[in-house]
C-alpha cells in the first residue's frame, strides 16, 4: 500500500505541475487545480487496488495529454501552420529589448 501512496503523489505533483503549466494560475482558472485537488482527496480512501491503478492511470493519461497538446500547439506555431506569427515575434522582439533596457515604439494605424 504504501508504493501505491508514493506512486500516487508523484502522479498528483506531475498533473498539478501541467494544470498549473498548460491551464493557468489565475483566478479564473483555479476551479481546474480545485478540481484535480477533490479528485484525489475522495479517491484517497479507496481500497480496491485495481481501482486505485485505474485512477492513477487516468491522472497520467491526463497530465499525458496536456503536455502533449501543448507541445503540439508549441509545434504549430513553429511551423506556421494557419497561425498569424506577428503578435508572437512582437511578443519576442518586445522580450529582447527589455532584456537590455529598451522599450519597442508603438506603431501608428490610422
Amino acid at each position: 500500500m504504501g508504493s501505491e501512496a508514493l506512486q500516487a503523489a508523484k502522479v498528483y505533483r506531475h498533473l498539478l505541475k501541467a494544470v498549473k503549466r498548460h491551464i493557468g494560475k489565475e483566478e479564473t482558472k483555479k476551479h481546474f487545480v480545485e478540481y484535480v485537488t477533490e479528485e484525489f482527496r475522495k479517491n484517497c480512501v479507496l481500497s480496491d487496488p485495481s481501482s486505485i491503478q485505474q485512477k492513477i492511470k487516468l491522472a497520467k493519461e491526463y497530465t499525458y495529454l496536456l503536455n502533449s497538446v501543448h507541445h503540439q500547439k508549441d509545434l504549430l506555431f513553429s511551423y506556421n501552420i494557419a497561425v498569424d506569427r506577428s503578435e508572437e515575434m512582437k511578443r519576442t522582439l518586445g522580450k529582447s529589448a527589455s532584456s537590455v533596457g529598451l522599450r519597442l515604439p508603438e506603431v501608428y494605424q490610422p
